[in-house]
């Protein structure tokens, strides 16, 4: 199973670097890491998603509190959270396939974001699930390239980003 893992931090040189390597040395299997400078840059909101149990995620929360230039961390349940991917596929296309392709690009609610005699580039952002959908979808085409982006969530509702835990 996988958790997302929500941390602020100080937005600082090697602060990232920091907590891949105790996540890794600590033998937790990462699936993503995405990170960005929030308003005001002197924080970074980072989303890990790591695979295992209830207690994986735990420990892996409690490992990263450990850090002195982590701020805050919470468990970004999925039925609390809002969570997206997104995706860029690059697809060989005959002039006899375009319209399929742009078509089904429409109805996944993609967007064409590079188009050649020969190419296709859609674009797409939504749960890793419908990524997963579109790219068996496309996979009757001739794939030449794929670029996916990790996980980034946030909890829904109201709170204060910053607070400690």
């Amino acid at each position: 199973m996988n958790h997302n893992i929500g941390v602020i931090m100080d937005n600082k040189p090697g602060v990232l670097s920091r907590i891949s390597v105790l996540l890794a040395r600590r033998n937790f299997n990462i699936e993503s890491i995405t990170a960005g400078p929030m308003p005001g840059d002197e924080t970074t909101r980072m989303t890990v998603v790591i695979q295992g149990d209830e207690y994986v995620a735990k420990q892996a929360e409690e490992e990263m509190l450990k850090l002195e230039d982590v701020i805050k961390i919470e468990h970004l349940k999925p039925s609390e959270t809002t969570r997206r991917e997104i995706v860029l596929i690059k697809i060989q296309v005959h002039k006899e396939q375009r319209s399929e392709i742009v078509d089904l690009a429409k109805i996944m609610d993609c967007k064409i974001v590079d188009i050649s005699h020969t190419t296709l580039m859609i674009e797409h952002s939504d749960l890793p699930e419908k990524i997963d959908l579109l790219i068996d979808l496309l996979s009757g085409y001739e794939i030449l390239d794929v670029a996916r982006g990790g996980a980034i969530a946030l909890k829904n509702g109201i709170e204060e980003p910053s607070a400690s835990n």
